[in-house]
């Protein structure tokens, strides 16, 4: 068993430093002292109560336990002077507490942020400069730009405010990029004037550029479409016909007009290869100022743009983007391996679902896809429309921002929907978990628990929109003034966007699932827990819509996509609350809405089962199936998508791709349990263990991690069933 210090270092756990720590107390007190076996025995206890919890616990999680113990004893003279000298020394640590932090980072041993993100390599000086800079963002944060009550209801695990390290700065979350004003009308990139390319590489190498400024300018996920690139592919073919004839010409050949156009047709398909070998080699091989590639996913749909040409245009694009994530990318050992971005979406239209339909290949291309790399995710046309209808009465489609973060419908000054050049403010969870097992199961108590909680995360969320409040456009000229979001003048502010619609603001929630069983003792899926689930929902839509009335700004609910926070927030309810079977016991609560992990389901009712719950998460939501290889059963993919395409939004299907670069094996690597009661990745076959030494893709917040995992979401992962 490990603890793990207040740098974040991990080591092995010594009952005799619990010991020694009461036996100092002890001699500092007054009255009968403590015999050494009862010592030993509070020692063994708290012991005993960690091993329970199956994860490495904090310092000050086991210091709090010791406390419980001395009080339960009975000896509380004890108990005091050992609780002052613990706020003692907090007061020394108080007074610089980034420094242990930044330390045992820049010493690789702070198992904390090694966990946090698992598409970031901790041991990469540029995440390190990150990580350093958002342990004093957190640290600024913290000791002066939020009130006591959100630090204290954060830290408790009440609510979670995202994103502190990065919050000192005045930036945004998530965004769509208007990549076709940029490309059309031109940009400006590291004061570089940038014109309207001509053809659809230098389209492709332009839009790389982009995504790379922008995921350097915000903290979030962005997201591009195909659809904006596409008018280049005629550009090029022009231009590749013109280049044929006067090859013809030159070499005194007859001019052929068919021959010509075939030939100039090889060469922009040629051209439509590099470009996307482009887009996905850059977006991989980038190393943007957070130390990470660009979180960046790509928007596959063919109806966004006109029938004809341009759209045939577009699904070769798309069919050559999808070969090419097909084949994956090299490792260091030269294997072909699943990258984690760009993360794909492709929608389901009716002339590409049904089996012979115009498009079809393209879907039978995009299972294939699914069953080898995980992605894309698919976006049904048809729930959509249904869902997302503007105040025209129109229904709309669009891609998130990210994995999971929807704008709402938006109609400009045209009366034209728009949704490029829109953003996300940011974020603010509640921990629903928490609500229900601080009102002890009295109904009442919950929902008078849950006003308060909601009050809480709107003072968040206003704290987040004011600190946008008066951003000059100059902190980030590729967005504000360059067209990415917008094309303000130099030192106007971007006031008028936060406001009215154009962008959102996100109240997230997480542990739907544990707060039904608590309050109702049923799962979610039973009668009455859905009833309860669907209501408790409806009651934070209804929060949203008093809340946009009074502030004139889009909030919208938000299916947290919790990596690093569904971790924290278990451990939070279990210092809190103590273990409770089926609510608590985990280290980890679940995602959004979904159904429990663990639960036994068909993949087909677990689609339509959490639609009901999709619907009332406007502000960003997916559900996801767990299946196994699927790389022989490609028919069984392409149910499952046209079952999307009738029953929900926004769906997506978790493989397994994996590679042990110590003996080759390309199969599942499994999660073990270590002599200290830690989850391990291993492999099958060799039993290699060095996370260094092999290559791990999970889906496990809607986007792929390739980085490894804290211990809850290891636990979460391990625990998942098969739904097909």
């Amino acid at each position: 068993m490990n603890v793990i210090k207040r740098s974040g270092e991990e080591v092995v756990f010594d009952r005799a430093k619990i010991e020694n720590a009461i036996a100092k107390a002890n001699k500092a007190t007054d009255g009968e002292p403590m015999k050494d076996e009862e010592i030993q025995k509070i020692a063994q206890n708290v012991e005993d109560t960690c091993l329970k919890r199956n994860r490495s616990l904090s310092v000050e999680e086991i210091q709090d336990l010791v406390e419980k113990e001395i009080m339960m004893a009975g000896y509380y003279g004890l108990a005091h002077n050992y609780i002052t000298y613990r706020y003692k020394r907090a007061l020394i640590r108080k007074s610089n507490s980034t420094d242990q932090q930044i330390m045992s980072l820049l010493e690789r041993n702070n198992e904390e942020v090694k966990q946090e993100n698992s598409n970031k390599n901790p041991l990469v000086n540029s995440v390190q400069r990150d990580y350093m800079a958002g342990e004093v963002s957190k640290d600024i944060t913290k000791r002066f730009l939020l009130p006591e009550d959100i630090v204290e209801a954060h830290e408790k695990g009440i609510i979670h405010f995202h994103d502190s390290d990065y919050f000192a700065q005045h930036m945004h979350n998530c965004c769509l990029v208007n990549l076709e004003d940029m490309l059309q009308n031109g940009t400006v990139i590291s004061d570089t004037m940038i014109e309207k390319p001509h053809s659809f590489s230098t389209a492709c190498n332009i839009a790389t550029q982009i995504i790379a400024q922008v995921a350097s300018s915000q903290y979030g996920g962005q997201t591009i479409t195909l659809s904006h690139i596409a008018p280049f592919v005629e550009v090029s073919r022009q231009k590749a016909r013109k280049e044929v004839r006067d090859e013809f010409l030159e070499a005194g050949l007859e001019l052929d007009e068919e021959k010509i156009n075939e030939i100039a047709e090889m060469r922009v398909k040629s051209e439509i290869k590099k470009g996307v070998q482009t887009i996905q080699y850059q977006v991989i091989t980038l190393m943007t100022t957070n130390g990470q590639a660009p979180f960046v996913t790509v928007f596959m749909y063919l109806n966004e743009v006109k029938e004809g040409r341009l759209r045939d245009d577009l699904a070769l694009i798309i069919e050559e983007m999808l070969k090419q994530r097909i084949e994956g990318v090299k490792n260091e050992k030269g294997v072909y391996i699943t990258p984690a971005f760009p993360k794909l979406i492709y929608v389901l239209q009716e002339d590409n679902i049904h089996k012979g339909s115009k498009y079809y290949h393209l879907t039978e291309l995009a299972a294939k896809c699914t069953a080898k790399r995980m992605v894309p995710d698919y976006i049904s046309e048809k729930m959509m429309k249904e869902l997302k209808v503007d105040q025209n009465g129109n229904g709309q489609c669009y891609p998130c921002m990210g994995c999971r973060s929807f704008l709402t419908p938006y109609i400009d000054e045209n009366g034209q929907p728009k949704y490029y050049g829109r953003f996300n403010q940011g974020v603010v969870t509640i921990n629903l978990v928490d609500v229900a097992c601080s009102s002890k199961g009295d109904e009442d108590a919950f929902w008078k628990i849950m006003d308060e909680r909601l009050a809480l995360c709107k003072k968040a969320l206003m704290i987040r929109h004011d600190r946008l409040m008066g951003t000059p456009s100059d902190v980030a000229p590729i967005l504000w003034q360059n067209g990415a979001l917008a094309r303000l003048n130099k030192g106007e502010t971007i006031d008028k966007l936060l406001f009215n619609g154009y962008s959102t603001i996100s109240l997230g929630y997480a542990g739907l699932y544990e707060c039904v069983y608590y309050m109702k003792h049923v799962a979610l899926t039973k009668k009455e827990g859905t009833e309860f689930g669907l209501k408790v929902m409806q009651y934070l839509n209804e929060a949203c819509a008093k809340w946009k009335k009074e502030e004139h700004m889009d909030f919208s609910i938000y299916g947290t996509p919790m990596e690093s926070t569904t971790y924290k927030f278990s451990k939070c309810l279990q210092d809190r609350f103590g273990i409770i079977e089926g609510v608590t016991d985990k280290n980890y609560i679940t995602n959004s809405y979904h159904i429990h992990v663990s639960e036994e389901i068909n993949a087909f009712d677990k689609l339509t089962f959490e639609a009901q719950f999709q619907k009332l998460s406007p502000g960003g939501a997916i559900s996801y199936v767990e299946v196994p290889n699927m790389t022989n059963n490609i028919p069984a993919v392409l149910a499952l998508m046209e079952h999307i395409y009738e029953h929900i939004m926004y769906a997506e299907l978790n493989t397994k791709s994996d590679y042990c670069q110590e003996c080759g094996y390309d199969g599942e690597i499994k999660i073990v349990e270590d002599e200290h009661h830690k989850l391990v990745w291993e492999c099958p076959n060799c039993h290699n263990r060095d996370q260094e030494k092999m290559n791990v893709a999970r889906r496990t917040c809607g986007y792929i991690g390739t980085q490894f995992w804290n211990q809850g979401r290891t636990q979460e992962i391990k625990e998942r069933v098969l739904h097909l």
